[in-house]
Parts: C-alpha cells; sequence; structure tokens
C-alpha cells in the first residue's frame, strides 16, 4: 500500500480586478502582497494558479513575498461553472432564480466546467503520497473555491452555490489520511485592512 500523508490547501481568490478582468487595481495588487506577507512562514510547496491574468497577476505577486515557492499555473485551476445542477436537486423555492443565472453563464464555461472541477478534486484535493505533509497554495476564483469547500464538507454538488470568498481571502482545508477532510477556516481576511476587505462579495453580503 501506498503510505499518504497530509495535505495542507490554502485557497486564495485573486486580488480585486479591473472592470475588464486584465490586470489587477492598485487595491488588488496591495491584497497579493498582505496576502503572500501573511504567508511567509508556511512552508509552501507549490503555487498552483489559474491561467486567466487576475489570477496569474496575484500569484507572482504572492509568491514575491515567499521563498523560493515554485508556481504551477493550472487549466483546473480556472474561472468555470463546476457544476450544472437539474431542477429536481435544488430547493423548490429558489430553483428558477438559480437556474436563470447559471444559464447567463458563457457555454464554453457551462459546458467544460464539470470536467475540469472533477480534474480539480483529483488534483488538489485529498491526502498525498509520501511521509511528509505537505501544504500548496491555490490561487483561483470564487467558484472553485466554493466547489472545493463543499466536496470537503461532502455537501450536494450543487452546494458550490451561494458559497462566496473575497478577493486575496484565505482559506485552508487538511486533508489527512483516514479522516473526513477538515476545513480549518474560511474567508478570513485577517491579513487586509478594513478598506481592503470584502471586494469581491456582494454588498448585501457584507457583515
Amino acid at each position: 500500500m501506498t503510505e499518504t500523508a497530509t495535505r495542507y490547501l490554502y485557497l486564495a481568490r485573486h486580488g480585486e480586478a479591473s472592470p475588464d478582468e486584465t490586470e489587477l487595481t492598485d487595491r488588488g495588487r496591495r491584497q497579493a502582497v498582505l496576502l503572500g506577507e501573511r504567508l511567509r512562514r508556511t512552508p509552501l510547496s507549490v503555487c498552483h494558479h489559474g491561467p486567466l491574468p487576475r489570477a496569474e497577476q496575484t500569484a507572482r505577486l504572492v509568491r514575491d513575498q515567499l521563498d523560493d515557492v515554485p508556481l504551477c499555473p493550472s487549466a483546473q485551476a480556472g474561472d468555470y461553472v463546476p457544476y450544472l445542477p437539474q431542477r429536481h436537486e435544488l430547493p423548490a423555492e429558489s430553483a428558477d432564480d438559480m437556474l436563470h443565472r447559471l444559464a447567463q453563464f458563457p457555454a464554453e464555461e457551462r459546458e467544460r466546467g464539470p470536467e475540469l472541477a472533477r480534474e480539480a478534486l483529483t488534483r488538489f484535493a485529498g491526502p498525498v503520497a509520501g511521509d511528509a505533509p505537505r501544504h500548496e497554495l491555490l490561487v483561483t476564483h470564487n467558484f472553485l473555491i466554493g466547489w472545493l469547500v463543499r466536496a470537503a464538507l461532502d455537501a450536494p454538488q450543487w452546494r458550490w452555490m451561494g458559497l462566496h470568498h473575497a478577493n486575496a481571502a484565505l482559506t485552508v482545508i487538511r486533508y489527512a489520511p483516514g479522516r473526513p477532510a477538515s476545513l480549518l477556516f474560511y474567508n478570513d481576511m485577517g491579513h487586509l485592512p478594513a478598506e481592503l476587505r470584502w471586494t469581491g462579495f456582494p454588498p448585501e453580503l457584507h457583515v
């Protein structure tokens, strides 16, 4: 039997992006730097990131605050719809609104997303081979963070919806051999000053 060890997966949404999403704003760059500073004492082995500019730029700014952590671009870390539910899976009172919202996303995101999401679980979730714990950072997008969190909690597949993550906030999931996944903390913005918190969140969800 192959020996396995605990994986600590650090999930971060990219920093605040410009309206056309081609680059980070000044606030987004500052968020990324502060996230990197928070992670300086974390023994990260790799920084995975999505291929879109806002995720790649965030990952590079984070890595600049760290020591010799390699960057690893990944299509599985991209921005896509991870799961398309059927109406019968959804709460009756909100099914119409949820299905309408999903229909607004580009066809490519909806069609290719579920396959990428399954691949993401294989690549990023679960214990790792070997006898030493591994700490990995994944700089990605809101939907994938929701997908990985709902999987860690063994929630229904549609439940990635309704899980929101602020720009440059931090979530950590622990995958230990022989144990259920543990959500150690979620959407932590403690490294960000008040004026840089809650960006990327719908206003009605600010608390």
